[in-house]
């Protein structure tokens, strides 16, 4: 499935390839994307993968879990009504062609 990450500021993004099941901050971290720091691997537990969802993608995720919406308030960037964690989205099938914007830092 095809992901499209428009690092900030960029008005071409890094097109990738996910897997069903992987996170969106997984696919980014093996696809080397800068942007994405990923500090705590994904285990919910710091907010450097945050990343602020396009739509018509942000209305079909889930709604954040309280310990995503915990940590989105720690964000280095300001946070925004699509801000979410890309360690806490699941690629399926039905984001194919998800397409995020990263935002300008994560420390």
């Amino acid at each position: 499935m095809r992901i499209h990450l428009f690092p900030a500021g960029a008005t071409e993004p890094v097109t990738l390839a996910g897997k069903p099941g992987q996170s969106l901050m997984q696919a980014a971290v093996d696809a080397n994307v800068h942007g994405i720091e990923a500090e705590c691997g994904g285990l919910l537990t710091c907010a450097t993968c945050h990343v602020y969802v396009r739509e018509p993608f942000a209305s079909q995720l889930p709604p954040p879990g309280s310990d995503e919406l915990g940590m989105l308030e720690f964000t280095a960037s300001a946070r925004q009504a699509n801000s979410r964690l890309s360690c806490q989205i699941a690629l399926v099938p039905a984001l194919d062609g998800l397409a995020v914007d990263l935002p300008p830092t994560q420390t």
